[in-house]
């Protein structure tokens, strides 16, 4: 009986313990994430390489895994309050290019407003040497959030899975830490923010490395402006129609243009 007792007080204590850290545990709704976009661009350049170029990129393939990096990594910050984010790509220096530094995949070309009440998302999207201004819903993205945790940028993240544009394999982590359905460029959709992104079979990542708590004023998050107006199905019929004839290089490269 002394046993049982004894035994009922220690339950009662470390469920006292656990309602009081539940009480005190601040959640993250306004600040600022630092990502890192990492690309292989080894795997990129390869999926360039075919019959009709071989002659001149793969010397100039071989050049470059002298003198350059496997991975290129990109820096962004994503402001975000309770209901809206802003992602920014950070300007790349001019030491860290090179002649296949313009392949899509190994930049960052958005700036994306995403009201999360409406769901809806403002892109200012730079393609070679046009500017898109794309308004439309966000992408609906049909999450499998599994059992599987790891730790990003100190905080405790679940996984979930996903496949976009009909045949993108996504792993994204998300915190409920930080109860805003946000995410790097246009992820979004989970019941916490999105700290990582990694596309397996395109060879690139998002991983936040710093989140700053802090409070954000309004001015702070405000939509692109500068851009052709367009819509999704919009910017997809010129892409289409301009790429028509660059056949292997179209296919690659549109996936980038439309994430």
């Amino acid at each position: 009986m002394k046993n049982l007792t004894l035994l009922s007080i220690l339950l009662l204590t470390i469920l006292s313990a656990r309602s009081a850290h539940c009480q005190n545990a601040r959640f993250t709704t306004e600040g600022t994430i630092e990502f890192e976009k990492s690309v292989n661009m080894h795997a990129q350049i390869k999926k360039y390489i075919n019959k009709d170029n071989e002659v001149y990129y793969i010397p100039a393939f071989e050049q470059f895994k002298k003198t350059q990096t496997q991975f290129r990594v990109l820096k962004s910050t994503l402001v975000f309050s309770k209901d809206k984010t802003l992602f920014t790509p950070a300007p790349v220096e001019d030491a860290a290019r090179s002649w296949f530094s313009d392949i899509p995949a190994s930049t960052q070309n958005n700036i994306i407003f995403t009201n999360l009440t409406s769901n809806t998302s403002i892109v200012q999207k730079s393609i070679f040497e046009e500017t898109f201004l794309v308004s439309d819903s966000t992408r609906k993205i049909n999450w499998k959030i599994t059992s599987e945790t790891r730790d990003i940028a100190g905080y405790s993240c679940r996984r979930a899975n996903a496949i976009i544009m009909d045949s993108i394999y996504v792993v994204a982590f998300y915190t409920d830490e930080i109860p805003v359905s946000g995410g790097p460029e246009s992820f979004t959709g989970l019941p916490g923010m999105i700290l990582g992104v990694a596309l397996p079979h395109e060879n690139m990542s998002w991983f936040a490395k710093l989140v700053t708590d802090k409070p954000i004023a309004s001015g702070l998050l405000v939509a692109p402006k500068k851009g052709k107006a367009t819509d999704n199905k919009g910017l997809l019929a010129i892409l289409t129609k301009v790429m028509k004839s660059w056949g292997s290089y179209a296919q690659h490269s549109l996936k980038s243009f439309l994430l």
